[in-house]
C-alpha cells in the first residue's frame, strides 16, 4: 500500500490513498467529522462477530466502545489485511484480546480522558443514592406505599471517603467531593508516579488498610485482579458503603453479598460486574439484585451525552495521529514513550541531504557496526537538508561516526 502524504501548515494536501476506519459500535459525529478531515473515510455500519471478521481486513483502524468484541479471531483476520490500529473509546480494554494483537504488530489505544468527569458524577449519585435509599423509596411509592420507616440514611458532608485507586478519576473525585465537605483519603500501588501525574492533588495518602476504615471506599484500579475481597471486608466498619465504578472483577462479589446480606457493611453501589451480558437482549443474572441495600446500574460511567463526545473526539484524533504521524501516545500494548521501554538509547545527530535512500545508507552503515536503531525523528532544516536525531542503543565508536561522516549525503555527525 502506497503512503499518504498528509497536510503541514506550510503545504497542500495530497491524498494519494484512501484509508478507512471501521466504527463498530458508533460515533458522535464530532468524532467522524475529524475522521473526514483528514481525509480517512468513515464506515460505521455495525457488524456483528462473523460479519466482523470478514471485512475487518479491508480496514486500516476499528474503532470500537463497550459492545463490541475484538477477539483473537478477528485481530488474526485484520492483521492478513490493512488493520493496525484498534481504539476503544473510553478507558476500559477488556473486550480487547490485546495480547493477540501484540502479536500480530496491531496497536491497541484507548480515549482515558473523555469520560473522567462522566464516572466521577455517577461515583457521587450511587455514594447519595445508597447513602439515603433514593431507589428503594421510588421503588416503595411507585407501588403506592407511603413508607418512611427504615428508610434514614447517612450524609455525605464530614464523612471520610476512601479510594482505591488514584488515577484520573478519583482525583477529579476528590475535587467534587470537597463540595460536599468530605475528608478525602486515598492509597494507590503506584504511588511516586501518581505524585508526579497530579502534584495539586486534594487526596491525602494513606495505607491500603487505612482506606477501608473509611465511611465510602470508592474503587479506580482497573485489572482483573480481586482488589477487595473476604480480608478487606472484615477491615469495613458497619456503616461503611462501597462503590465500583472500575471493574467487576476488582471486588469478591460473593464475599460482598455475604457482607451485605448479614449487614456486615450498610452497603454497595455498583456499575460493573465480574459477568457482564454481551447484549441488551440477554438477562442480567447475580444474586446482588436481591438485596436492597445495593444499588445497581448497568456499566453507566461513561454514559452521557458530554462523556460520548468527548471520547468520540478523543479516540478519533488518536487514531488520525497514529495512522498520519506513528504517534504512539495512549497505546496500551507498546511504551508510549522510549523512555518507558527502560532500556538504555544514545542520540546520534545527523545533518544530511533530503534526498531518497538517505536513510537506507544511513541505516545501512550503522548496521554495519551492529548499531541497533530504536527510533529516529527528521525535519527539514534549511533547503534540501533534514535533521535526523536517531536513538540508537549501542554507543556509536570512533570508527562508526567517521564512516557516517564518509556518506556522500552526510553533512555532519554529533554523538
Amino acid at each position: 500500500m502506497m503512503l499518504q502524504r498528509h497536510k503541514s501548515p506550510q503545504t497542500k494536501a495530497t491524498t494519494v490513498i484512501a484509508i478507512k476506519v471501521l466504527v463498530n459500535d458508533g460515533m458522535n459525529p464530532e468524532g467522524i467529522e475529524i475522521f473526514q478531515k483528514a481525509g480517512i473515510s468513515v464506515d460505521d455500519r455495525r457488524r456483528k462477530p462473523d460479519e466482523l471478521g470478514r471485512a475487518i481486513g479491508g480496514f486500516d483502524a476499528l474503532t470500537v466502545r463497550s459492545s463490541t468484541k475484538v477477539t483473537k479471531q478477528v485481530i488474526e483476520a485484520g492483521a492478513s489485511g490493512n488493520l493496525k490500529i484498534i481504539g476503544r473509546q473510553g478507558v476500559g480494554f477488556d473486550n480487547i484480546d490485546v495480547e493477540a494483537a501484540s502479536q500480530k504488530g496491531i496497536i491497541v489505544k484507548t480515549a482515558p480522558y473523555g469520560n473522567t468527569n462522566a464516572v466521577a458524577e455517577l461515583v457521587i449519585g450511587l455514594m447519595l443514592n445508597v447513602s439515603r435509599r433514593i431507589s428503594k423509596a421510588d421503588h416503595t411509592l411507585k407501588n403506592g406505599k407511603w413508607s418512611r420507616r427504615n428508610m434514614e440514611g447517612y450524609e455525605l458532608s464530614g464523612k471520610t471517603v476512601g479510594l482505591l485507586g488514584c488515577g484520573r478519576i478519583a482525583q477529579r473525585l476528590s475535587r467534587l467531593l470537597s463540595g460536599f465537605g468530605a475528608q478525602v483519603i486515598g492509597y494507590d500501588i503506584a504511588l511516586d508516579k501518581v505524585r508526579e501525574a497530579f502534584p495539586d492533588s486534594r487526596i491525602k495518602y494513606v495505607s491500603k488498610e487505612e482506606v477501608l476504615r473509611a465511611d465510602y471506599i470508592s474503587l479506580h484500579t482497573g485489572g482483573n485482579a480481586t482488589v477487595v475481597g473476604e480480608k478487606e471486608i472484615a477491615l469495613m466498619k458497619p456503616n461503611a458503603i462501597i462503590i465500583n465504578t472500575s471493574r467487576g472483577q476488582n471486588i469478591d462479589e460473593s464475599a460482598l453479598y455475604q457482607a451485605l446480606k448479614i449487614g456486615k457493611i450498610a452497603g454497595a453501589g455498583l456499575d460493573v460486574y465480574a459477568e457482564e451480558p454481551e447484549s441488551e437482549s440477554t438477562d442480567f443474572v447475580n444474586k446482588l439484585r436481591g438485596l436492597d441495600n445495593v444499588v445497581l446500574t448497568p456499566h453507566l460511567g461513561a454514559s452521557t451525552k458530554e462523556a460520548q463526545m468527548k471520547t468520540s473526539i478523543e479516540i478519533a484524533r488518536i487514531v488520525v495521529d497514529y495512522l498520519l504521524k506513528g504517534d504512539f501516545s495512549n497505546s496500551v500494548n507498546v511504551g508510549e514513550t522510549v523512555e518507558m521501554e527502560e532500556k538504555q538509547v544514545y542520540p546520534l545527530f545527523i545533518h544530511h541531504l533530503d534526498v531518497p535512500g538517505a536513510f537506507a545508507q544511513i541505516d545501512g552503515k550503522l548496521g554495519e557496526y551492529k548499531i541497533n536503531i530504536r527510533e529516529n525523528r527528521s525535519r527539514e532544516i534549511g533547503t534540501g537538508h533534514v535533521l535526523t536525531v536517531y536513538l540508537v542503543h549501542q554507543l556509536p565508536s570512533k570508527e562508526a561516526l567517521a564512516e557516517l561522516k564518509k556518506l556522500d549525503i552526510v553533512l555532519r555527525v554529533a554523538a
